[in-house]
């Protein structure tokens, strides 16, 4: 190309190639001209244009490239590629199972023997998942428990994955005289209007590698489906979620390697020790992160489902999206750690359709970095213009997810 256009500015009688060039494409001219200046105001600050990265494509044509292809600090940019493995593996509507079980007998209302919790690693299992199990119980006419809470890893409640802390918990889900003030507002929130639960456990806790010999089955609680638990992951950036979807999939090292080889890049360009994006030692090139969020696009569209259904959305989700400045239905993740920043999705725009970004910023200005990530993306949209045509990445089917659903408990046998 730049061949091409010293052979125009010859004939042109020595008008500069540069100046050929901002004529014939003004828009990339634009882009490049801003991508120099955002670089060069990091540089002024301080901070090393080799700890930076940028790429901005379509889905056919490369318009910004600095350090594209250098694996940098991806913090939680990690979760696109976490969430592309476990897609990519299991079907969208996978579902954790929890099951419920008792020993001993029922008389008036009072089990006496234990209730026991056979964990189905679950990642979303929060205050109104437990509630719904306690409603359940109730249902079943149990109402008391003379004996034990035997939980049977793994099992974790609130994000917390230590089995005896998520059994306190769990405990304290089953009797509403003893909810703090989050779980009072949970049940307000998703389960008001449905009867509050009280179940008592007399006994102590054990935690146990297999179910007792006697137990028997009662409920089945199944989780949310994987794709509304994928979603939360990216709109909190939830890294406990992360870890576990990541071991769900085979473990980091298989996530990177599913993920490199879905966005089709080398394999060092995507380098993970997790699935959440703690530590710098999880690495990822600003290339790779717009080919994995194309791959998840088409991964997603095959089954009639979209990077709306599972990314933040600018102007519709909070979350991390939380006071920042990005152009309506900007498709988003973002990255943070106390040393980096970083910021990858999609936006529509009337000159090229669909465009993907990766800003990569390494340095200790993690709110500067994100308000030159913001305006670096307004521009971005001002200059290739907003479209109001989106693409299928944009037409998502998310609904508020409901927590604590009984559609979701099923009885497997009464006392």
């Amino acid at each position: 190309m730049l061949d091409l256009l010293a052979i125009i500015a010859w004939y042109a009688g020595g008008v500069g190639v540069e100046h050929i060039r901002s004529v014939l494409f003004p828009t990339e001219v634009a882009l490049q001209q801003y991508s120099d200046r955002y670089l060069q105001g990091i540089a002024q600050q301080g901070f090393p244009i080799t700890d930076q990265g940028v790429w901005v494509q379509t889905a056919h044509q490369l318009l910004i490239d600095h350090q594209g292809d250098r694996p940098l600090p991806a913090a939680s940019i990690t979760k696109v590629a976490t969430s592309l493995a476990v897609l990519a593996n299991h079907p969208p509507d996978y579902q954790f199972v929890t099951r419920i079980g008792t020993t001993g007998t029922l008389s008036n209302g009072t089990l006496n023997g234990d209730l026991v919790v056979i964990g189905g690693n679950d990642p979303l299992f929060v205050w109104e998942e437990a509630m719904a199990i306690a409603q359940g119980l109730n249902r079943l006419g149990i109402r008391r428990i003379n004996g034990n809470l035997v939980i049977v890893p793994p099992f974790s409640m609130n994000f917390y994955p230590e089995p005896s802390t998520a059994a306190d918990l769990f405990k304290i889900a089953l009797d509403h005289q003893r909810w703090p003030a989050d779980a009072q507002a949970a049940y307000k929130a998703h389960l008001h209007g449905q009867p509050r639960p009280q179940l008592a456990i007399a006994g102590t806790t054990r935690i146990q590698a297999s179910p007792p010999a006697n137990v028997t089955l009662r409920l089945e609680h199944r989780s949310l489906p994987l794709l509304e638990i994928v979603r939360q992951m990216n709109i909190y950036s939830n890294n406990d979620i992360a870890d576990t979807l990541a071991k769900l999939a085979g473990g980091a090292a298989t996530v990177a390697q599913i993920a490199a080889a879905k966005a089709q890049v080398p394999p060092q360009e995507i380098q993970l020790i997790n699935g959440s994006g703690l530590g710098v030692e999880n690495r990822i090139s600003p290339r790779a992160a717009c080919g994995m969020l194309f791959s998840l696009q088409q991964e997603l569209a095959a089954k009639n489902y979209s990077l709306a259904d599972i990314l933040p959305m600018a102007g519709r989700d909070g979350g991390t999206l939380e006071n920042r400045q990005l152009p309506a239905a900007t498709l988003i993740k973002t990255g943070s750690l106390w040393n980096v920043s970083a910021l990858a999705g999609v936006l529509p725009t009337a000159k090229y359709g669909t465009v993907c970004f990766a800003l990569f910023n390494g340095g200790g200005n993690l709110w500067g970095f994100r308000h030159g990530q913001d305006r670096y993306v307004q521009h971005l949209s001002q200059t290739l213009q907003p479209s109001q045509e989106r693409g299928a990445e944009f037409q998502g089917h998310a609904v508020p997810p409901r927590f604590g659903d009984p559609q979701r408990i099923q009885v497997i046998a009464a006392p």
